[in-house]
């Protein structure tokens, strides 16, 4: 090998990046001590970005594709090194890979409870968890803001500030949904979707957003879920007392069809004992249930008249004593009503006696 032979190794030609990490966000390139020769390929691939700095300045970006590195496409870069005439002499700058694809494996989880305000239930406290996916959109405000010089950057090292972060808007988005408790499960696709937009336009100042959102699961506390069970039990079996005596018919069935056995005697008396009581439990009345109001009015009775040889009527007490007060019913009008034998003059009911209390009678014949 040469002396040139020799000095061409220490300059890199090909600068690419083959990512198999999966959690990679921004890779350096290795440059070592090695220059790079102008004319250099540069490889860019499809989910990629690469971006030059000098002397922790940012410079050019190169999107995906093959390039070959010249002052024609390095006019940043070509500024800061001061070629005003051309270069093409080996020049040293960092080359940073970021990647753009999504990436999907970030988990989130609230640690403690979230506390909201419910119709329903009232203070309820909620644990949610879920997934979503990160995009790098502005690959200068990433190397800016969060990686620096970090020469591999990866998911893990931002994953805690952003599980604080949603967590930190979790409460105010199920809160802004006005989405009773028991509704969440309906909706929780709309609040991911709302989550992720607030989420990606906060994030914007550090070149990432959050394509994706997902929640997956929204619970209550243990013992709030027992008692939900147990209300959704007692809605399923509907007439507790109907449902008591099917299982105590069950176990008098049981209890005939478990015959013999050295225990057979002691057995039949606990029996006996128990169909008794099973037998008291079904024929025991079932109490009504409480009334949800007071009782409805008693019913009136309806009363009938004959007024002009026609039937008229039926009237409530109150509308027969307009009638009587009117002059349409008199004392000797026949009236009748259910439980009567027959229709009967007004005056001589008992019941109707204090309608024509302040009626006076028909004046006696003019001689």
């Amino acid at each position: 090998m040469g002396l040139w032979d020799k000095v061409r190794g220490e300059f890199i030609d090909i600068i690419e990046w083959l990512d198999d990490s999966r959690d990679t966000i921004v890779w350096r390139f290795p440059r070592y001590q090695n220059e790079i020769k102008m004319g250099a390929k540069l490889v860019v691939r499809e989910s990629q970005t690469a971006v030059f700095v000098n002397e922790g300045q940012v410079a050019d970006v190169f999107t995906p594709g093959t390039h070959t590195l010249q002052t024609q496409n390095l006019p940043i870069l070509s500024t800061l090194k001061g070629w005003k005439y051309g270069f093409d002499s080996p020049w040293k700058a960092e080359v940073y890979f970021v990647n753009t694809r999504q990436f999907t494996d970030f988990k989130w989880g609230t640690q403690n409870p979230v506390m909201m305000r419910d119709a329903e239930f009232g203070m309820v406290r909620l644990r949610a968890f879920g997934a979503y996916s990160l995009r790098v959109v502005d690959p200068e405000k990433l190397l800016r803001e969060l990686v620096g010089t970090d020469p591999q950057f990866r998911t893990e090292e931002v994953q805690e500030f952003l599980r604080q972060l949603i967590v930190g808007h979790l409460g105010s988005a199920l809160a802004a949904a006005q989405v009773p408790v028991l509704d969440l499960a309906a909706q929780q696709l709309v609040i991911g979707q709302k989550l992720a937009g607030v989420l990606s336009e906060e994030l914007s100042g550090y070149g990432v957003q959050i394509p994706k959102f997902i929640i997956e699961n929204i619970s209550l506390p243990p013992e709030v879920e027992e008692a939900l069970d147990k209300r959704t039990s007692m809605g399923v079996l509907g007439n507790l007392d109907q449902y008591t005596k099917f299982q105590a018919a069950n176990a008098m069935e049981d209890a005939a069809n478990n015959q013999g056995g050295a225990g057979e005697g002691f057995g039949l008396g606990l029996g006996m004992a128990a169909g008794q009581r099973m037998a008291a439990a079904i024929n025991q009345p079932s109490a009504a249930p409480p009334p949800a109001g007071p009782p409805p009015l008693p019913q009136q009775d309806q009363w009938f008249a004959g007024v002009n040889g026609t039937q008229a009527g039926p009237f409530d007490l109150n509308a027969l004593a307009a009638q009587v007060r009117s002059g349409a019913i008199g004392r000797t009008t026949l009236v009748w009503k259910n439980g009567m034998a027959a229709w009967t003059p007004a005056e001589q009911v008992a019941e109707l006696g204090s309608l024509f209390a302040a009626v006076p009678p028909p004046l006696p014949p003019q001689g």
